[in-house]
């Protein structure tokens, strides 16, 4: 299989066998993961790996008791690493201040994502299959305590792995030229969004299951890999909000506008208890 066609079949699983991934293979990922773009070659991340049964299963519970985290034999937590860098320059009598740059924070979150990216596509040609969480966001201050993350660091997405037990055959994408622009940006019709979204997601149909399985996947596997629930609590949700289009379920019931915007307050608190406060950026 060329690289081409593996990005083309790459999948996120949810479902591992009960094998751990060799040390070979790891320290292999992690060079994969050292060796990404960085802005700069500052390289300002750090990478937690979880194998031990209480850390997956401590992990698991800290995202929101997902069982493909507490499952999988090998998860990287990946941290936005400021303590490294500052006390480096500090060697040195320089300040490097990105705690407090927004500039700074986007181009190690660019990093840190480059780095997780080049995990996914090695683990993919080694036979592993994986899984991105980012619900770690909302648990900052559990997950460095739990896993003695320092002021300077933050953990900003996890990464499960393992041997996949099942892949799903297909997973929704929007079509190339929904998203691709030549030359200049060109805004498109409603007419067109509306057709592009709907050939992604398709209706939402009378078998609510045949739907999760395309738009809310983590549902059915959650379902098949613990005693149930997530598909009849999405399903009773969708009743009660009268949710009829694949633009209600997404902003009303899977990421709630409201509760998005309501989660601002926690993650500037939250970075600021982990050392990083982008408080300038409200100064005139």
């Amino acid at each position: 299989m060329d690289l081409h066609e593996l990005m083309m079949k790459r999948r996120s699983v949810r479902t591992f066998e009960e094998r751990s991934v060799p040390d070979g293979v790891l320290d292999e990922l992690l060079d994969a993961a050292v060796s990404a773009p960085s802005g700069g070659n500052v390289q300002p991340i750090s990478i937690v790996t979880v194998e031990s049964v209480e850390g997956r299963r401590k992990l698991g519970a800290i995202v929101g008791s997902q069982p493909w985290v507490r499952n999988a034999p090998l998860s990287m937590i990946f941290c936005l690493d400021f303590l490294r860098v500052g006390r480096w320059a500090k060697m040195f009598d320089v300040e490097f201040g990105g705690e407090k740059a927004l500039l700074w924070f986007l181009i190690g979150y660019a990093d840190l994502m480059c780095a997780a990216q080049n995990v996914v596509i090695l683990a993919e040609e080694r036979g592993l299959g994986s899984v991105y969480v980012g619900t770690i966001l909302s648990q900052i201050p559990r997950a460095r305590k739990y896993f003695d993350i320092p002021e300077g660091v933050l953990p900003m997405m996890v990464l499960s792995i393992g041997y996949p037990k099942a892949v799903p055959k297909t997973i929704p994408k929007l079509p190339r030229d929904a998203m691709v622009h030549r030359e200049k940006y060109r805004t498109q019709t409603d007419e067109e969004i509306r057709r592009a979204f709907e050939d992604k997601y398709g209706t939402i149909d009378e078998d609510v299951v045949k739907y999760f399985e395309r738009a809310y996947r983590e549902a059915v596997e959650a379902d098949g890999q613990q005693d149930g629930g997530w598909v009849e609590d999405a399903k009773a949700r969708m009743d009660r909000l009268g949710i009829k289009s694949n633009a209600e379920f997404l902003f009303r019931l899977r990421y709630p506008s409201e509760l998005m915007i309501e989660l601002n307050e926690d993650l500037v608190r939250d970075f600021r208890e982990a050392g990083f406060d982008l408080s300038s950026l409200t100064k005139s």
